[in-house]
C-alpha cells in the first residue's frame, strides 16, 4: 500500500475524513500542497474497499464481517506466491474480498474472524485442487488461521518473510515435514526438519478458491451479444444457434 493511503487509513481512526478538505487531510499527514493527489488516494482506498462511503456521504473505514447488503468483506492481506518464495506477506489489509453467504462454505460462516484472502501468484499449485477448483495465477485463496492442519493439506507457510501455498506432508519416520507444490512445472519440495521449527510458520488451512473471471469467456459473450444486437429481432431457434457458435 502507498505511504499516503497508509497515513490516510490512520488517519481515518481518529477523524471523521467527511468533515476534512482535501487540503487539511493533506496538511494533517504531512502533504498540505497537494489536494489532487489526497483524493486520487481516497478513491483508491475507496475503490479497494478500505474506505466505504454512506448514503449520508460520510467515509468510514470498512470493517471485516457481513455488511447490511448481506454481503460478506473478507480481508486481503496480500499474496502468495505459489512457486519461490519471492512475495513477502504483511499483515496489512490491501484491501476487502466481498462474496455472497453462497460462495462461502456454511461451516466458515460463523468464524469469519478466522478467515483471511491471500492472492495467489504464480503457477506451481495449478494441479492443486480445493473443492473442485484448482489455484491458478490471480485467484483468490481463502486461509482459515484457526482450522486444524492435517497431513495432506494445502496451507500458506511462511518461510523467510514470504508466503508459500503448498501442500503439507508430516514425515514422522524421517521426522521432517515436507512441503510439496503441485504443479505441470518442476518446483522442488522444501524440506524441513521437525527440530527446526522456528524457521517456518503455517499461518493457515487453505479452505477455498474463488476463481479469477475466465477473460476469454467474458470477450466470447460480448461478442455473441453484440452479434446478435445487430441481427434485429431473429428466432429462438437461431439465439441459440448463434451462441452456441
Amino acid at each position: 500500500m502507498h505511504l499516503i493511503q497508509e497515513k490516510i487509513i490512520n488517519l481515518a481512526d481518529s477523524h471523521n475524513l467527511s468533515d476534512l478538505t482535501l487540503r487539511k487531510i493533506g496538511e494533517l499527514i504531512g502533504e498540505p500542497k497537494s489536494p489532487q493527489k489526497i483524493k486520487h488516494h481516497l478513491n483508491q482506498l475507496i475503490g479497494k474497499g478500505l474506505l466505504i462511503v454512506g448514503p449520508d456521504g460520510k467515509i468510514k473505514k470498512t470493517k471485516g464481517g457481513i455488511g447490511k447488503s448481506g454481503l460478506i468483506s473478507l480481508p486481503i492481506l496480500g499474496s502468495a506466491n505459489c512457486g519461490q518464495a519471492l512475495i513477502f506477506a504483511d499483515e496489512k489489509i490491501e484491501g476487502y474480498l466481498k462474496i455472497s453467504r453462497g460462495l462461502l462454505k456454511n461451516n466458515l460462516i460463523n468464524k469469519i474472524k478466522d478467515i483471511f484472502v491471500l492472492k495467489a501468484v504464480g503457477s506451481s499449485m495449478n494441479r492443486a485442487i480445493i473443492n473442485g477448483k484448482n489455484i491458478e495465477d490471480g485467484d483468490y485463496v481463502i486461509i482459515d488461521k484457526k482450522e486444524i492442519v492435517r497431513n495432506g493439506d494445502h496451507v500458506v507457510s511462511i518461510i523467510d518473510g514470504a508466503a508459500n501455498i503448498k501442500k503439507i506432508y508430516i514425515d514422522k519416520k524421517n521426522e521432517q515435514i515436507i512441503l510439496l507444490s503441485e504443479s505441470n512445472q518442476d518446483f522442488p519440495p522444501i524440506y524441513i526438519s521437525e527440530k527446526d521449527g522456528n524457521s517456518y510458520l503455517i499461518c493457515g488451512k487453505v479452505t477455498d478458491v474463488i476463481k479469477k473471471p475466465d477473460e476469454m469467456a467474458l470477450m466470447i459473450n460480448a461478442s455473441s451479444s453484440d452479434i446478435l444486437k445487430d441481427l434485429g429481432e431473429i428466432s429462438k431457434e437461431e439465439v441459440e444457434y448463434y451462441e452456441n457458435l
